[in-house]
């Protein structure tokens, strides 16, 4: 069956008792190729049978899919005809783990981050209305991000429309007990026929248009009705916000959705359709470890187990280590997770410290005004995401913490390149936003152990405090270099003249490099570990202008708003005679690959700072 599936729309050829099968066969497709390449496994295998009816009840691209995160869409990539592009899945220059646009028309929406699928197709649905088109708008969300606030924001503003517009709610919570049925699917169709809610409309009216009592009488009808409907609809959330609700139905019975979707298609006004989906399914290691299999590595088929073996600790080891040791000595330290307790290290915490390790779910905006408040009530709060989520809090971090200058400790994973997950994920901004903010330290680490000194340091410190970190196994080198941390103070690993390079966190390897090529040409470079972006050491920066021509900073984020650009401003308002060359990643997104190679594809590796060096002396 999938070889007759080639281009959009061709599931229309495909026979209904044909679906079971495709959908078998597009299960191994994705077993057998994430296992080679690595990829989001188990939200995928949960979301074929989901994704097979709406494509066959849907025309792409005309009609547009909206997938909130983006991480279930392989078998509509399948479906609208990049199979061949999973040969180079979430590799340089091949296809992305995500919805693009620049890839296929069939792509309405560009995806990566939670909660934002009904606010875009709300989007859609408004300009197709002005534009008087036709065409059918469904945005796909998952239980997990209707969590995030920005969901019920557009549920809300949704409310008010009087055409179509399609949610499906992909419920794959497999503690969640199966809620389908007789009753459940009458009721759905029942609310949806079109005999019914003409009929409710008109008596609605009719009975308004009774003197004194009619508003009054719909009104206690409204209130019976909701009463009755609260003991056996399970949607009344949504029902009472004005917006229809069908289901539950079974996310792997394709027929049941079918139905359930073209009557969906016939209302006027927004719906949702609540599918139950399993993660993992058809794969018994993802089904039984769905959390692993979330975002996966290449793996053995037969066992499950990843192919390559982790050497080392990686950056997330070390600070899940180092907040457990903390925990001990600080009774008040707590930790805030936003629905990521396994991929920032914080499991290990909560296993030692249940009661203080907080998941407040896929809601950074809340995570971080939820740690102020837990900063004023006296505890130590350490708020954990990945720097491209922590994105979504920036006026939570301004406005509650920073104004209030609260003692809240930011700890941000997979800061700069990360690799597979492309633009979206990227957390190559974090330095921009954190050293606009007033009373915000920012720091970042040159290696493990400094990352645990890091973490010691902004525990007993006073006020905000960012430390950033990258993805990956974590630097061991430099380690006879363990000056004590001092506030603001940045760390001379050697000293030299002429030529200074000051490196940033994750940079401080290449770095070590690039200075050991400097010296073996005759130069003598002074090799600096800023350890703190905000504040500048400015201290330093004046020393180094008394006998140095050139200061090279090189950092794993924008150029704009980064540390080079802070410490180009202050050498040409201060030591205008002195030379800055910044280094960093141009003001772009950077596309998905393995971060060695993007690294020299931006000029972010050894030779490329080399190259970049002398070629700005000789322009001098």
């Amino acid at each position: 069956m999938l070889e007759k599936i080639n281009k959009p729309n061709d599931i229309h050829k495909i026979a209904l008792a044909d679906f079971p099968q495709l959908a078998e066969e597009i299960r191994q497709f994705l077993i057998e190729s994430v296992s080679q390449t690595g990829g989001h496994l188990a939200s995928n295998l949960g979301a074929v049978e989901l994704t097979l009816a709406l494509h066959n009840v849907l025309e792409l691209p005309q009609d547009k899919i909206v997938w909130d995160v983006g991480h279930q869409a392989y078998t509509h990539k399948i479906l609208t005809g990049r199979k061949e592009g999973f040969k180079k899945l979430r590799k340089e220059g091949g296809m992305s783990g995500f919805p693009k646009r620049s890839e296929s028309d069939c792509d309405a929406f560009d995806a990566g981050h939670s909660s934002n699928s009904i606010s875009a197709g709300l989007g859609y649905v408004r300009a197709r209305d002005l534009l008087g088109q036709n065409y059918r708008v469904v945005s796909v969300i998952g239980d997990g991000a209707l969590t995030g606030g920005m969901a019920y924001e557009a549920l809300n503003n949704a409310a008010e429309l009087k055409t179509n517009f399609i949610i499906v709610l992909n419920d794959n919570n497999m503690s969640i007990s199966k809620n389908v049925g007789g009753m459940s699917s009458y009721l759905s169709a029942l609310r949806t026929a079109e005999s019914y809610t003409g009929m409710k409309i008109n008596v609605t009216k009719n009975l308004k248009k009774i003197p004194r009592v009619g508003t009054a009488l719909v009104d206690t009808m409204r209130k019976t009705k909701s009463s009755i409907k609260q003991l056996i609809i399970p949607g009344m959330l949504f029902e009472n916000m004005g917006i229809t609700y069908l289901g539950p139905v079974d996310g792997h019975d394709m027929r049941q959705m079918m139905r359930l979707f073209n009557e969906a298609k016939r209302v006027e006004g927004p719906v949702i359709v609540h599918v139950l989906t399993e993660k993992g399914r058809g794969y018994e290691p993802a089904r039984k470890h769905p959390d692993q299999f979330h975002g996966t590595g290449p793996f053995d088929i037969k066992t499950g187990k990843a192919l390559s073996q982790k050497k080392g600790p990686t950056y997330t080891d070390v600070f899940a280590d180092a907040m457990v040791n903390l925990g001990e000595e600080h009774d008040r330290l707590v930790g805030i997770t936003a629905a990521m307790k396994e991929g920032t290290g914080l499991v290990r915490f909560e296993k030692k410290y249940p009661d203080r390790l907080f998941d407040v779910g896929i809601a950074e905006e809340h995570a971080v005004s939820f740690a102020a408040g837990l900063a004023l009530g006296g505890m130590i709060p350490v708020v954990a995401i990945y720097s491209s989520f922590l994105q979504r809090a920036v006026d939570q971090m301004m406005h509650d913490v920073c104004m209030q200058n609260l003692h809240v400790i930011f700890a941000i994973d997979r800061a700069g390149l990360v690799g597979a997950d492309g633009e979206t994920h990227q957390g190559c901004f974090d330095l921009s936003y954190l050293t606009m903010m007033p009373n915000m330290t920012v720091m970042a680490p040159k290696n493990a152990w400094e990352l645990r000194k890091m973490l010691e340091f902004a525990v007993c410190a006073s006020g905000p405090v960012a430390i950033r970190y990258p993805r990956g196994g974590a630097y061991l080198g430099l380690e006879e270099f363990e000056s004590p941390i001092q506030y603001g103070r940045s760390e001379v690993l050697y000293r030299g003249e002429d030529l200074a390079v000051i490196s940033v966190g994750s940079m401080t390897e290449i770095c070590e490099q690039v200075c050991r090529e400097l010296k073996e040409r005759g130069r003598r470079p002074t090799f600096v570990n800023a350890r703190f972006v905000k504040p500048l050491d400015t201290a330093l920066l004046d020393e180094l202008s008394r006998d140095h021509k050139l200061i090279v900073t090189v950092e794993e984020n924008v150029k704009n708003g980064g540390f080079g650009e802070h410490v180009a401003a202050y050498m040409e308002a201060c030591h205008p005679e002195v030379r800055v060359l910044p280094i960093a990643i141009w003001n772009r997104f950077v596309e998905h690959g393995e971060v060695g190679s993007l690294r020299a594809k931006i000029g972010l590796s050894a030779p490329d700072i080399l190259d970049a060096i002398e070629k700005y002396e000789e322009q001098q």
